[in-house]
């Protein structure tokens, strides 16, 4: 025992020794090159503690070593000789003295708290075991002759004072590692809190090697994750190295070099990272070289245990067991950092690559690619890439590896056997690529069938409400389930085909062992127990680059697609090549126009006509107020984006436009944000001009409505606000942005009289009264006043000129369009109207006929709800909802078996193999082969089973969870999408539910099978030497420490990178939505900073989450490689009689693979809980409330319900919320059957809410409504919705053609469809296109104009024949004329039916038979419109006033 710990002593003296070197040389060089600013901390010394433990600690290193010299000196004076471990432990305890006395003055003067180096802290932790087990050691020898002189002898006296000191020295330590230091913080915290924050921030900048090698730099992170829970900004930013402004700065620079249209996108991003590149590389190689060094030394270590080798001392096992220790402790370091490396070259190329297409796409032409297209870019294709950085160095390691495995085959079994080895490695390489290569087209068709499910999830989330208001959630759902069906088809061919992948991976090495073990008997090559092991070793490494090919090539592939897909995006054309920008000092014009032809693109090339033709030279000067008019589909909004450049030129001169633009879409663009951000949109404050502006737009009663004011949250896509609010939010913002042009489409639709008046006039005529203004309005009424009138029909402008003129030409189309105009006033006629009453304005807080929302009372009910996310750790409930999910649990216990046994197996043959070589005479070589390769097939027929098996239950667990959560999303109220984003559906639906098909199940099975191994592996040990178990043990707690430590932390990095990924997401979306109105305002710097910002809180997040597993793996990896060394120290110094050798050596050659394998352990049951949290999320969305059931049987009205119509509201009280306040209140009327009700009031007053009631959207508190006597809650909801129509003010238009947009259930013949066109005024439109009724529509009908929508929405409901209708604005974006035209369908179509209207135009309420204003929740008027407008006072009559008056000819005379 004494000469083993003398051994051991000498051998880790010298490898401290260096290790100490090391790091003192390191950290002076790193001291000497930091620009390291002296500061005085004398309050540094005022710290009791840390001083005193500092002192203690440099004084205990001075006695050990003072006592050291003295007793070498002692040795040498009276043996004329020292020995090595003598000089060894005196020259580390002299250098362990320097370091920790230069590490104190250090910390001291750099103001940071005391922690020694963690070199210096493992050598005192050895030094006391290994005094401990010394001085115990000569106790136990001399225990019955021990005497007070025992401990002072010179023999003993070092050990006995040196260990009372190490002992209290490893005691301090632990003790300072461990304290709080409550009291050093509160004294310092001021002192030092700016100083903190700098160094976490640059805490991975500023790290020394030693730390960074051990991922050192972490630890204030998981000293944060114990005490709170992590937030953003727990985490510091990334080195400057991977942000994105410096990531996409390289990448651009290269690719200017790289000439990009000549050049290749590969060349350029490789350029880039080229030297991060080349040193991962070389860590690649250590490592690789290093895993080889066990196989290669397995024949002589076991030759040592049979005596076979020449030197057969304890030293040279013990030499062997250290190179052992070393080439571990090489390969896990080499291997942890290889992979950071690779990482973080992924992050950089993400975000260089993410801030390439999101810049693109802000340039990119509106023809473009979609939005959907550039969003699968980022999350595919950048993906993609950025882990390919992971595979890069396969390329050229797979050889490596295999020549490396040969050489050592060959230097241990001859050429023969090895070449056969080489051959069936490269056959089974061979079969597996064309399973790889199946793998690869069934991905591609899971990619397929899931990009079509998500696309119409997508499409179904957003237009949710609408399909759940006329009642076809269930067919959607059913189309979406048919979709689901397709894609677990090719999951389940998928999955089934990685099985026989996994079955060849893991009989890979036994395949190439009986081949090798036979082709050396048929050479007669003499197998020992030494070379059957090594070959083992060395089959097992060859697992890895089998394994590997197919995935390389595949990875390789699909690399260069997705390289070439952005390549190709980013050479699309500029948007900004279809005008040229002035600078408005140039001349007096402000827009000019020549002849040309402009087209939207399209992909179907064959059907490509022009949108706009310009056939005369246009001329708007500064300062005109030009108005665009025309029928629905004219071109209006068209001509706006040609004046804008957005639409590309295809023949004639290029537009010129001088001076700054201001854009304003027809649909209103909103960001997220607030209402302030929105309208500033990156301009400075200007306190005054903003009120003006407030005012002018007519925002000031909203803002003074909103609890936040103008900072009230603006949530996605500006649900939370109504449409009117949209509208002049976005007007505010032109108008803020102080240009010199304003572009305005359409912007009075959305707005009632009263506010179209207020905008015209204080705005437009007043606040842009010195700007050009360009703006297309159906509101004839306000033509009057502009400079020049365009007038268009069928893209192209036939007349122009002022009002005047234009009017003066009997037969103008502007004439036709004012006699459809002045019909529409005619049918007004108010009984009496005395001049106040026509003079005096309708006041807003009067009445506001404007849309409301689900969310218009509370400013904080309807918000989005932020992302409810679980915290702690995943519950037991849902392991054990995943695990049962499938036939109900039954067959893992099944494949729990086929584990076992096939490790029962495969250990055994290997036992076998390497016993019965040294079994000269009793084994011969049939029995040896025949047993070897029945032992080998039964592992091979049990792997199968398992592999299969797991493939059933995978398939079987996603769909049924995928069923649970979409069938309980479809079931949610209307409430739960107006609150929750659809981002977040979707992320579960799409990232969530690929984790859960193709990864979660293979990751927690990987785990126990991970614990099945390790266990064998524990079980074999202890057959060699039962005191393993017992290392076990300590090893084992350390490690579930270790574990527990690291999830607290890691958990929440986890859920941080999904929740940071999806703001990119959502930007990216919003900002190509909007693109055309960035650039127009000149905002492309703003977005892309905004975008950088987001990458950078996902990388930061990412590169931190990344570095924690490495944190983890270091320190596992190290332990077992400690565990190891011991295991090997141990077979060295037992007895050859008591140990089985060939047990021994498959001891040593299992143990290779300890510290991956228990590495994979602990990372995996970290990485296995992270990965459940998809499952958490899933089941979140699987538990969502649902609303009333769909058909209640019981219940169940006549088929012809409802036959007459009539509608009764009793007593109605609503409230959306229990905090919320009632928002209808007490509402009491009947609808008569058969007739036609107008429902006007401000924004808040309850009219939308008294929609939804009807349609139970949202269920009353008090009271009922009545059709035909039947109470409409007590019925189902899809028997209620499915009799009654709608049309929303948001026309809806799905991806498709048009014949699934106007019937999408397939119920109505075609003949059916053209009559409704027909009467919508549509038909001449979609027979334009030769498909007809198949002509495509694209998503959200962004190929129809708004007007044209909303037509095609008022023929669906045509179709549908309903007895009730709700008409909500159904016509607000369409001309007069074509509204005149449609109004009297409307009448002649619905003769019979009840019609409920919400609507702007007076014109459309005045055509009612009674009118409904509402005001606060209550009914103010109700009654024939004849009967209101004789009462001058009321509500309703001052708003006709007001229309007229507005509409009167001089109301708008420029001033």
């Amino acid at each position: 025992m004494m000469a083993v710990l003398d051994a051991l002593l000498g051998t880790v003296n010298v490898a401290f020794l260096y290790a100490i070197l090391i790091w003192l040389l390191v950290d002076s060089l790193r001291q000497s090159t930091r620009n390291n600013h002296a500061r005085v901390v004398l309050h540094y010394f005022k710290r009791g503690g840390p001083m005193v433990f500092a002192v203690f600690t440099v004084l205990s290193c001075a006695v050990i070593s003072v006592m050291n010299i003295a007793l070498a000196f002692y040795q040498y004076s009276s043996r004329r000789i020292i020995g090595f471990n003598s000089v060894s432990l005196v020259l580390t305890w002299v250098l362990a003295t320097i370091v920790s006395f230069y590490s104190m003055r250090t910390k001291v003067r750099e103001n940071k708290r005391f922690r020694f180096p963690l070199v210096l802290i493992l050598w005192w932790f050895f030094a006391c075991i290994i005094d401990a087990l010394l001085l115990s050691s000569k106790l136990v020898k001399k225990f019955e002759s021990i005497n007070l002189w025992f401990f002072l002898s010179k023999d003993n006296v070092v050990d006995s004072v040196s260990l009372p000191l190490l002992v209290l020295l490893c005691f301090n330590v632990c003790a300072r590692e461990n304290s709080d230091l409550e009291q050093e913080q509160m004294l310092l915290q001021k002192e030092e809190e700016s100083s903190m924050e700098e160094e976490d921030e640059q805490a991975f900048t500023n790290a020394s090697m030693w730390s960074k090698l051990a991922f050192r730099w972490l630890n204030p992170i998981f000293k944060t994750g114990r005490i709170q829970k992590l937030e953003l900004g727990h985490i510091p930013p990334v080195p400057p190295s991977e942000t994105a402004e410096n990531a996409s700065s390289v990448l651009e620079e290269s690719l200017r070099k790289q000439k990009l249209k000549g050049g290749s996108l590969t060349k350029a991003i490789a350029y880039s990272i080229w030297k991060s590149l080349a040193l991962n590389a070389v860590l690649a190689g250590v490592n690789t070289g290093a895993s080889y060094i066990g196989p290669l030394l397995i024949t002589n270590f076991v030759n040592f245990l049979l005596g076979d080798n020449g030197d057969s001392s304890i030293q040279y096992g013990l030499v062997l067991a250290f190179i052992f220790f070393l080439a571990k402790t090489a390969e896990s370091l080499s291997q942890r950092q290889w992979y950071f490396g690779a990482q973080r070259i992924g992050i950089r190329v993400r975000a260089a690559l993410t801030s390439l297409i999101y810049s693109k796409s802000l340039l990119m032409k509106c023809a473009g690619p979609t939005q959907g297209k550039i969003i699968n870019l980022i999350n595919v294709d950048v993906e993609r890439i950025g882990d390919f950085c992971w595979y890069i160095h396969g390329v050229w390691l797979l050889p490596v590896q295999v020549i490396l495995a040969l050489v050592i085959l060959y230097i241990n079994l001859g050429g023969t056997p090895s070449f056969a080895a080489f051959g069936v490695t490269i056959l089974v390489m061979v079969c597996n690529t064309p399973l790889a290569n199946k793998q690869e087209g069934l991905h591609s068709k899971i990619m397929e069938a899931k990009d079509s499910r998500i696309k119409v999830t997508s499409e179904t989330m957003k237009n949710i409400r609408i399909l759940k208001l006329h009642s076809w959630e269930t067919s959607f759902l059913q189309k979406l389930l048919q979709l689901r069906e397709t894609e677990r088809r090719w999951l389940q061919k998928y999955l089934y085909t990685c099985s026989a992948v996994a079955t060849l991976f893991w009989t890979s090495p036994t395949l190439v062992s009986v081949v090798t073990f036979g082709a050396c008997i048929l050479v007669k090559t003499e197998l020992t127990t030494a070379t059957v092991l090594s070959a083992l070793a060395t089959f097992r490494i060859l697992q890895e680059p089998i394994y590997n090919l197919p995935e390389l090539i595949s990875m390789i592939i699909q690399t260069k697609v997705s390289v070439d897909r952005i390549q190709e995006f980013i050479k699309e054309d500029d948007q900004n090549q279809f005008i040229n920008r002035h600078s408005s000092k140039i001349s007096a014009v402000a827009i000019e126009i020549k002849p040309g032809e402009y087209v939207w693109e399209t992909n179907d090339q064959t059907h490509k006509n022009p949108t706009i033709q310009i056939t005369g030279k246009l001329v708007i000067k500064k300062g005109q107020k030009v108005a665009i008019c025309g029928s629905v589909g004219s071109g209006k909004s068209s001509l706006i984006c040609c004046l804008l450049g957005e639409i590309p030129l295809v023949s004639g001169a290029v537009t010129k436009v001088y001076g700054t633009r201001s854009y304003v879409p027809q649909s209103p663009w909103i960001q997220s944000g607030t209402v302030r951000e929105n309208i500033l949109f990156g301009k400075q404050m200007k306190k005054d001009f903003y009120e003006d502006v407030l005012d002018g737009c007519a925002l000031h009663q909203d803002i003074n409505m909103w609890g936040d004011g103008d900072l009230n949250p603006v949530e996605e896509r500006g649900i939370n606000l109504s449409g009117g609010q949209k509208q002049r939010i976005q007007l505010a913002r032109a108008v803020y942005n102080d240009s010199d042009i304003y572009f305005l489409d359409d912007p009075f639709s959305a707005v009632d009289a009263h506010t179209g008046t207020h905008l015209f006039k204080k705005c437009l005529m007043k606040l842009l009264y010195d700007k050009t203004v360009v703006y297309a309005t159906h509101q004839l009424e306000f033509l009057e006043a502009a400079d020049l009138i365009l007038v268009m029909k069928d893209g192209k402008i036939v007349e122009s000129g002022s009002y005047k003129d234009l009017i003066a030409c009997p037969n103008s189309e502007l004439v036709q369009q004012m006699a459809a105009y002045q019909e529409t006033l005619h049918q007004i006629n108010p009984c009496q109207e005395d001049d106040s009453a026509s003079c005096r304005p309708c006041q807003k807080n009067q009445i506001e006929v404007a849309e409301e929302n689900i969310q218009e009372i509370m400013e904080d009910w309807g918000r989005s709800k932020e992302e409810e996310a679980e915290t702690g750790r995943v519950k037991w409930s849902v392991y054990s909802t995943f695990v049962i999910s499938a036939y109900k649990g039954v067959l893992v216990p099944v494949i729990l078996l086929c584990q076992i046994l096939f490790q029962v197996m495969q250990m055994g043959s290997n036992y076998w193999i390497s016993w019965a070589t040294e079994q000269k005479g009793r084994v011969n070589n049939k029995q040896l082969m025949g047993t070897f390769a029945l032992l080998s097939f039964g592992g091979t027929i049990f792997i199968l089973g398992r592999t299969v098996l797991m493939a059933a239950v995978a398939v079987e667990t996603a769909q049924r969870l995928f069923l649970g959560m979409i069938t309980s999303v479809f079931r949610a109220p209307v409430s739960f999408f107006d609150t929750t984003p659809s981002s977040r559906i979707m992320s579960r639906s799409s990232t969530d539910q690929s984790t859960v098909d193709t990864d979660i199940p293979y990751r927690l099975a990987g785990l126990v099978f991970a614990l099945i191994q390790l266990l064998s592996i524990i079980v074999l040990m202890s057959q060699v030497a039962w005191q393993v178990i017992l290392l076990f043990f300590v090893v084992f707690a350390i490690s579930i420490w270790y574990q527990a430590y690291y999830i607290t932390t890691a958990r929440e990095l986890a859920r941080m990178v999904g929740i940071r990924k999806a703001p990119i997401l959502h930007h990216f979306s919003e900002s190509i939505a909007g693109a055309a109105t960035i650039r127009c305002f000149n905002q492309e710097k703003l977005f892309m900073t905004k975008i950088k910002a987001l990458i950078d809180d996902y990388s930061r997040v990412a590169f931190h989450n990344f570095g924690t597993m490495e944190w983890l793996s270091v320190r596992i990896n190290f332990l077992f490689n400690l565990v190891f060394y011991f295991v090997l120290v141990i077979l060295v110094t037992l007895p050859r009689s008591t140990i089985d050798p060939s047990l021994a050596g498959l001891v040593a050659t299992y143990g290779l693979n300890l510290n991956v394998l228990q590495a994979w352990v602990i990372w995996n049951l970290c990485n296995v809980e992270n990965k459940m949290i998809s499952v958490e999320r899933i089941l979140q969305f699987s538990s969502i409330p649902s609303e009333a059931p769909l058909i209640i049987q019981d219940c169940r009205p006549e088929p012809e319900w409802p036959k007459e119509g009539k509608v009764e509201l009793r007593n109605l009280h609503i409230r959306y919320d229990p905090a919320a306040p009632m928002v209808l209140k007490g509402v009491t009327c009947v609808f008569p059957a058969q007739k036609k009700i107008g429902v006007v009031g401000r924004t808040g007053s309850g009219k939308s809410t008294l929609v939804q009631a009807l349609f139970r959207v949202v269920e009353p508190l008090e009271g009922c409504i009545l059709i035909d006597g039947v109470d409409i809650s007590k019925i189902g909801l899809q028997d209620l919705r499915s009799k009654l129509g709608i049309i929303p003010q948001d026309p809806t238009l799905f991806l498709g053609t048009v014949r699934t947009n106007l019937d999408p259930l397939e119920q109505h013949a075609d003949q059916e469809l053209w009559e409704v066109l027909s009467k919508c005024h549509l038909a001449e439109i979609v027979r334009r296109d030769p498909r007809l009724l198949d002509a495509p529509v694209a998503e959200n009908g962004e190929n129809w104009s708004v007007g044209q929508r909303q037509l095609v929405c008022l023929a669906r409901l045509l179709l549908k024949k309903r007895r009730i209708l709700v008409l909500d604005e159904a016509t607000a974006s369409i001309d007069t004329a074509t509204d005149n035209l449609i109004q009297k369908t409307i009448r002649e179509e619905t003769n019979g039916c009840t019609v409920i209207t919400v609507a702007h135009r007076i014109p459309t309420v005045i055509d009612n038979d009674r009118v409904l204003v509402l005001d606060e929740g209550t009914i103010v008027e109700y009654d024939e419109p004849a009967q209101l407008l004789q009462n001058n006072s009321s509500s309703f009559s001052k708003l006709v006033s007001e229309f007229l008056r507005r509409s009167s000819q001089s109301s708008f005379q420029k001033r």
